[in-house]
């Protein structure tokens, strides 16, 4: 049967260690725990298109906390997931573990493309306000199964371990 990853919110911290280390981390080392979860398919919800707050990166500062608490994302800092002036933001000015996390990928992934409002840039995200700061990059270890008509639903397939890149 296919097994599927997506955050759910709700229940003891430490049986979501797991799943909150990949949303968190840099995408290969994602990846690797996916296939430890026997995962096919991974989803989150994404609001920047149509302007819906109640998504998977208004929450992620939650996923980091809650998976940073739990023996296996000891390694996860909040403090990493901050600006340099100390803001949360994924824009130019965000941080590299921000743009690296998978999450960040996984919503963003060509949405450096879309113009989501006349007379702002492409890549504009609409619930919080900046443009992304990165906008061009592939996804080595996830391809793009389904994206909703505004984004809202986003769904990916993990590779199989022969057709991953390399990066």
């Amino acid at each position: 049967p296919t097994q599927n990853l997506c955050f759910q919110s709700s229940g003891i911290n430490a049986e979501y260690g797991v799943q909150l280390k990949i949303f968190v981390s840099k995408a290969v080392v994602s990846t690797q725990s996916t296939g430890e979860l026997d995962v096919d398919y991974v989803l989150v919800i994404f609001g920047g298109m149509s302007g819906y707050s109640s998504d998977d990166i208004n929450k992620f500062l939650w996923m980091i906390r809650i998976g940073g608490s739990t023996p296996e994302g000891e390694h996860i800092k909040e403090s990493d997931y901050y600006s340099s002036t100390g803001e949360y933001k994924v824009d130019k000015d965000a941080s590299k573990a921000m743009h690296d996390s998978l999450m960040y990928k996984m919503c963003y992934y060509r949405f450096g493309e879309i113009m989501t409002e006349q007379g702002k840039p492409t890549g504009y995200d609409r619930v919080r306000n900046q443009e992304i700061g990165n906008k061009d990059f592939e996804l080595d270890v996830l391809e793009e199964a389904f994206t909703s008509e505004h984004w809202i639903v986003r769904i990916y397939k993990v590779k199989d371990l022969a057709n991953r890149g390399t990066t």
